[in-house]
């Protein structure tokens, strides 16, 4: 059972846009600061983020990853360099192609070991995301239901289209599709998958104070700002102006070849969705961000990443040991208490 001396894991949590990224930055920078290093008795903290695209690299405008700093050490390729923004390591960033398959096992797995390497070395892991499953899996309060993949059931479902997939998930899991992406297929496939197999619902998250499992304290911090559709609509304009769709544009065809195929990119959802449509639209004459927030895919993007956050509140809003809160100094304080 965890005691008030059991390793620190601080959690930050909201929908897309609310500014969970920005936050866990500013706290790690405060837990590193020499007066607090002292009273704590720990050498700082380090993040790992808790996002199911961020995983992937070269994609980075759409995902909203956190500035990378030069790397001044003596390796000569990123790839082989920690991911550090603002002094500050950051885990799962940038850890496997976006050709590859990246499951929630996979994120526990790296998790788990990100979340020992940095208490090993002295420090509080803060764990910052809206995958709210990928999350829930990684500290204990929900188990990946053990069921093997099913090639031809897959096979058999990828034929239908995702909303025929979504209504049969309706009815066979109502609860489910509460917090599921209607149009992505792979991840209804699979929910129907663990349905069909197990004869149960997905499982669902508990609730408990403490991660008494693994023997960790975990306090959860959460972001719920007002008017989060005008910040997501602010948010999809800065990023298209940084470059948003080039970059869609160069996952698909890279220079050097062997890109990431339209059928996978459109799996990834909102952005990348919605970006690749458009670029594969034979109707559009001319790629550019200022002519896609003319198009219809701007307003259907736009929509669907509103839907998305509202998907993100409704999952966490199951869990009760979340503190809800304004700002950073409120942040602050509430870490203050939960780390001294």
């Amino acid at each position: 059972m965890a005691t008030d001396k059991a390793p620190k894991i601080i959690v930050v949590i909201g929908p897309t846009a609310s500014g969970k990224s920005d936050l866990a930055l500013r706290l790690a920078l405060w837990l590193r600061s020499g007066r607090i290093v002292k009273q704590l008795g720990v050498s700082g903290a380090e993040i790992i983020s808790a996002d199911s695209r961020q995983v992937y690299r070269g994609m980075d405008i759409g995902t909203g990853k956190v500035p990378r700093d030069k790397h001044k050490g003596h390796l000569s390729t990123k790839a082989l360099s920690p991911f550090v923004s603002s002094g500050i390591q950051h885990h799962l960033i940038d850890v496997t192609s976006p050709k590859k398959q990246f499951t929630a096992d996979d994120f526990k797995n790296l998790g788990e070991k990100a979340i020992q390497d940095v208490i090993s070395r002295n420090k509080i892991p803060i764990i910052v995301g809206g995958t709210g499953f990928y999350i829930d899996v990684l500290l204990g309060r929900m188990s990946v239901a053990e069921v093997p993949p099913n090639r031809k059931l897959r096979e058999r479902f990828d034929k239908l289209s995702a909303e025929h997939l979504f209504k049969m998930l309706r009815k066979l899991d109502p609860q489910r599709t509460k917090t599921i992406d209607s149009k992505n297929k792979r991840r209804l496939i699979r929910a129907l998958e663990i349905v069909l197999t197990t004869g149960k619902p997905v499982p669902k998250p508990a609730n408990s104070k403490w991660l008494i499992a693994s023997g960790y304290n975990v306090f959860w911090l959460g972001l719920k700002p007002k008017n989060l559709e005008k910040k997501i609509k602010t948010r999809l304009d800065k990023r298209l102006g940084q470059g948003m769709i080039k970059e869609v544009e160069q996952l698909h065809n890279p220079p050097a070849g062997g890109g990431v195929s339209w059928k996978r990119l459109d799996n990834f959802g909102l952005e990348y969705r919605w970006i690749s449509r458009y670029l594969k639209d034979p109707r559009q004459s001319t790629i550019d961000y200022r002519h896609f927030v003319k198009s219809e895919f701007y307003e259907i993007l736009l929509r669907n990443i509103i839907k998305y956050s509202k998907r993100q509140i409704t999952w966490f809003k199951r869990n009760r040991e979340i503190h809800w809160i304004k700002n950073y100094s409120e942040a602050e304080k509430l870490t203050r208490d939960f780390v001294l």
